[in-house]
Formats: structure tokens, sequence, C-alpha cells
């Protein structure tokens, strides 16, 4: 019977010898799933546009355990560099974290939106999700396993809460990784995607034009679960399940990360307790 401690360490290093691929990996969710996965034992490709903040990511990391690839998620051979890249270092890929991503202007009225901007975010965040998953594949099927994971937002289950670009591009990863599932599944490949509520990350402050705690507190305000604020290592920590073999048997799935803000229809105010918060 292996000793508990023996039994602690494996718990405590769910990725040892995994390899992984990370796509935006230089700041924000990106960044934080890239050190949790390293944390955990795995070795670590980062891959983004970002190359100082990439270069620097992989250093704090160390260079034994994590490398930089620079990669347009936009440009089919720079993603297939990227796997290429991860396979020549480390010999192998098991997991894919499609993680890049823009976010448009905020304009609500359509007739005020740009077909060149809608363009740009389906480009980045549909198609480069659609090469990661292919790319990945490509060099999972053979050896018959792997893990693959997207990026995708609570806009990906309710509309209202972010730009009609932004929108469609989360409804459009989930269709992607559903079918991707059903198609890889029979080489043993699990596909799924992260859904999170918002996260003060450098795009979501860039594009509201606050502060990390300005972003927070306006989250806060409308989210339905009080007390606590999300942050990038929430959703790294979910990436975490999915990539472990603590979630070998999940595959197809959208798991939200919201604090079920996605299921509540707050006009209805039905569950409102007196200001003292007591029954």
């Amino acid at each position: 019977m292996a000793s508990t401690s023996s039994l602690m360490s494996a718990v405590s290093r769910r990725l040892e010898g995994k390899v992984a691929l990370i796509t935006g990996g230089a700041s924000g969710i990106g960044e934080s799933t890239a050190k949790v996965f390293a944390h955990h034992g795995a070795k670590v490709v980062i891959a983004d546009i970002q190359d100082e903040l990439g270069h620097s990511v992989s250093q704090t990391i160390g260079q034994n355990n994590c490398i930089y690839v620079h990669c347009d998620v936009t440009d089919e051979s720079q993603v297939k560099n990227a796997v290429d890249r991860a396979v020549e270092a480390f010999g192998k890929l098991d997991i894919m974290l499609n993680n890049a991503g823009v976010i448009d202007d905020d304009k609500p009225r359509i007739i005020d939106n740009e077909k060149a901007d809608f363009e740009r975010v389906m480009s980045v965040n549909v198609t480069g999700v659609f090469l990661g998953i292919k790319h990945a594949a490509r060099v999972m099927i053979p050896k018959r396993s792997g893990s693959i994971i997207a990026t995708a937002s609570v806009s990906s289950y309710i509309a209202g809460a972010n730009s009609h670009a932004y929108t469609c591009s989360k409804h459009a990863v989930v269709g992607l990784t559903r079918n991707a599932a059903i198609e890889l599944g029979q080489f043993g490949i699990r596909v799924n995607c992260l859904s999170p509520y918002g996260v003060a990350t450098p795009m979501a402050m860039a594009s509201c034009g606050v502060d990390e705690a300005g972003l927070e507190n306006l989250l806060n305000s409308v989210a339905n679960l009080k007390g606590v604020t999300l942050k990038a290592e929430d959703v790294a920590n979910a990436a975490l399940f999915l990539a472990s073999e603590e979630g070998r048997y999940v595959s197809g799935h959208n798991l939200l990360i919201d604090g079920g803000f996605s299921i509540v229809n707050p006009s209805f105010q039905m569950f409102q307790y007196p200001d003292d918060n007591r029954p």
C-alpha cells in the first residue's frame, strides 16, 4: 500500500511528466495557468505575441521547465511551429490550452460596429482555437491521448454581457469544443472549455479603462456569489482539473466558473434578505 506521504506527493504534483502548450500564456489567465501547471510538475511552452512578457514568465518558471515561442494564433504556420517546438523541446504534447483572445471596443449598437473589428475578434478567438485544436490533435492522435482546453467566457452561455463579436466568438468556441470532443474521443483525447466570469486581467482592465481594484469592485457589485473575487488563479485551477487525471472522463464540457452568475435572473429579486443579512 502506498504511504500517505507518497499519495500526498502525487496529489501535489498532478501534472508530473506532462507537457503543456499555452497560447496567450504571457499574461492574465494564461500566465497564471503556466505557473500553476509548472508548479504541478508540467513542462510548459508559452506561446504569445508579447515577447518581452513571455520571456519574463518563462525565466520566472525556469528554463529547464519552460520555454517561450512567439506565436500569432491567426497564422497557421506559427501555431504549427509552436506545437512542433513543444515536441522538439520536451518530446511530446499532453495538454493544449487555447487561451489567446482579444476583445473589441465597447459599441453596444450593432450599427456602430465595424466589419473589420468583428473579423479580428473572430480570427483570434475562433480561428486561433481551431488551429490550436487541429495541430494539437496532429501530435496527440498517434499516441492516443491528450487534453485540449479552450478559454471561453460566461458570454458563451448568456447574452447581453459583452459585445456582439466577443459573445459570438465565445459561443463558437463551445460549438467547436463539442464537435472536436466527439471526433477526438475515439483517440482518447478529451476536449473541453472554461467559461469564467469577469477577471481583472490586463486585457480586461485596458478594455474597461480602470485599474485592478476598480474592475474588481465593478464585477463584484453585480456578481451572484458575494465575498469572493474571481482571480486568474481560480481559472488556472479549473484548467488544472481538466488537464489532470482527475478529469480523465470529462470531455465536451463547458465548465462555467461564474459563481452562479449565468443561472439567475436578478430582476426577480426573490431571495433578498434584510440589510443586516439575517433571516
